[in-house]
């Protein structure tokens, strides 16, 4: 089979290279996956074999087709269509075929193609974990979540954008951070209640909108400038999730402690990596996910496209990651890492220079056609088949048995 290995970065040209690879043959609890669609997020320029490691295929969200199981599955069979997230531990999606955990798997959103569900998993995920998982907001009772307040830093990404969706769903009222016009209006759209800015006093906001604190606070963006402004914001007894480290020392103690704050991070991996006794939520989660898009309540990212798919075309991918491949002196996205606009692709119809809320798809027939809107954070879709066959999934609810199973 055919696939793009990585090697720790010797140089640009040469840190991906187009290989052969044997199929592989699924045992246990494993399906082999036939890849249609990829997608690729700043983890995937960020994560690479070490130096002392062997080239590896990496690779993280991607939709496809079951050709094989397991003596133990349970939950496929062959033809169904499924999408994930996969097993940072493990051979990576950027291959014709990948073995993953059932357990980590669902059968996709019959309403979207196969390049589109693959851009929900690891954003979907991790949303989905940090609200429901880590900071115990229960989705099955909205009535009783009405009153209570989340405050959603990096709103605009694209695990924010996930989570003001499913916080609304959940009943909460939602407050954003969006610094702006446009990505306030995206946040908006994805019905965020109010939209405070990120570069601005947020607990001088916070109070304009007649809030003294939030019961929850999920930041999906930089904690360092806001870590006192957190402990300031929070509610006695509320819940703060983060995703990403910290570059400076910080304090968990002084506000934090006086109001018995819950300090948490997520990390959506954690499962598969440590094969937890719960790894199976991954598989209801994405289940639900995919009735929610079907029933039209939760919005998935749209579509474009680049050819072909090969090593050469992932590392042009790569360049647009790569923050020091990027123009400087442009204005820093909300809620994302990526902090200079693109100017590389003039030759098209128009001139990507600010950001993406629709992944780039690379497929086997098509041309570089992109969708121009604002959601800041780039999310690159790699897609190298294309199918017209569909799966199909039961009417979407909150899974009434969801809520803390397996935990």
């Amino acid at each position: 089979m055919k696939g793009i290995q990585f090697i720790r970065n010797s140089s640009e040209e040469g840190s991906a290279t187009d290989i052969e690879l044997p199929r592989p043959k699924a045992t246990g609890h494993d399906i082999l996956v036939q890849i249609e669609a990829i997608a690729m997020n700043p983890v995937d320029y960020k994560v690479r074999p070490a130096e002392s490691e062997p080239p590896k295929v990496v690779g993280f969200d991607a939709a496809g087709a079951v050709v094989e199981t397991g003596e133990d599955v349970t939950l496929f069979q062959k033809g169904d269509l499924v999408y994930y997230a996969g097993d940072v531990t493990r051979s990576g999606t950027n291959a014709e075929f990948q073995l993953v955990d059932e357990r980590l798997v669902a059968k996709r959103p019959t309403s979207l193609d196969a390049a589109s569900s693959a851009s929900l998993p690891l954003t979907s995920l991790t949303a989905w974990e940090a609200l429901f998982d880590q900071l115990g907001i229960n989705p099955e009772t909205p009535n009783d979540n009405k009153n209570k307040r989340i405050l959603i830093i990096g709103g605009a990404g694209g695990v924010g954008s996930i989570a003001i969706q499913l916080a609304k769903l959940a009943g909460l009222i939602v407050v954003a951070t969006a610094s702006r016009k446009d990505s306030s209006d995206w946040c908006q759209n994805l019905g965020a209640d109010h939209i405070i800015n990120h570069h601005e006093d947020l607990p001088l906001q916070l109070k304009l909108l007649g809030f003294e604190t939030v019961d929850y606070i999920a930041n999906f963006n930089e904690i360092d400038g806001v870590w006192e402004a957190m402990a300031e914001m929070i509610a006695p007894q509320g819940g703060i999730v983060l995703i990403t480290g910290h570059q400076t020392q910080l304090d968990f103690g002084g506000a934090f402690k006086l109001k018995s704050a819950k300090i948490c991070w997520e990390f959506m991996f954690t499962r598969s990596m440590f094969q937890t006794d719960d790894m199976i939520a991954q598989h209801h989660i994405l289940e639900t996910v995919a009735q929610l898009v079907d029933r039209g309540k939760l919005i998935a990212t749209a579509n474009s496209s680049m050819n072909p798919i090969n090593a050469k075309t992932f590392l042009k991918v790569i360049a647009v990651l790569n923050p020091e491949r990027r123009l400087a002196n442009s204005s820093s996205p909300d809620g994302s890492n990526q902090q200079h606009s693109i100017t590389s692709f003039q030759k098209f119809e128009w001139s990507l220079v600010v950001l993406l809320v629709k992944p780039t798809i690379l497929n086997a027939h098509g041309s570089i056609i992109y969708s121009r809107v604002t959601r800041p954070d780039f999310f690159w879709r790699l897609c190298s088949f294309e199918r017209t066959s569909s799966t199909h999934c039961s009417s979407g609810k909150w899974p009434s048995d969801y809520h803390g199973r397996g935990r």
